[in-house]
């Protein structure tokens, strides 16, 4: 049995390792994977070190478990997590509903709207094209 919590230890050993370089060189963010590389490292060094009685070990891993534990808490997605909400269209009279119809409309009158150039008229302001 003490075989087993051997292996354990070094396999933890491999996943702590492991997830920090990968984080140091860049080839993982420090996300769930990381922090669950963590967790099991710290837990696999806990039992080693109490195994072994190595208590300031096992101090700093429960410290470790902890700060990863909590980690992955926050990481977890909101379950009440509002749908996104997209943009009101607004549609203003005579313009084309898209981009691309007004840039269609653009290039084949070669007129853009100049505000401030017509006169008033009683019934509202007017755009000279």
């Amino acid at each position: 049995m003490e075989l087993l919590w051997e292996i354990a230890s070094w396999a933890g050993a491999v996943a702590i390792l492991s997830a920090y370089l990968s984080v140091s060189m860049g080839w993982l963010k420090a996300g769930k994977g990381f922090q669950t590389a963590n967790l099991f490292g710290s837990v696999a060094f806990i039992i080693n070190g109490t195994l072994h009685g190595a208590w300031p070990s096992v101090v700093t891993n429960v410290a470790w478990f902890l700060i990863s534990a909590v980690a992955l808490v926050r990481m977890r997605p909101e379950e009440a997590a509002a749908e996104p909400v997209e943009a009101a269209h607004v549609q203003y009279p005579g313009v084309p509903d898209s981009t691309g119809q007004l840039a269609v409309v653009e290039a084949f009158t070669d007129a853009l709207p100049v505000v401030g150039s017509a006169p008033v008229l009683a019934d509202g302001p007017r755009l000279a094209v």
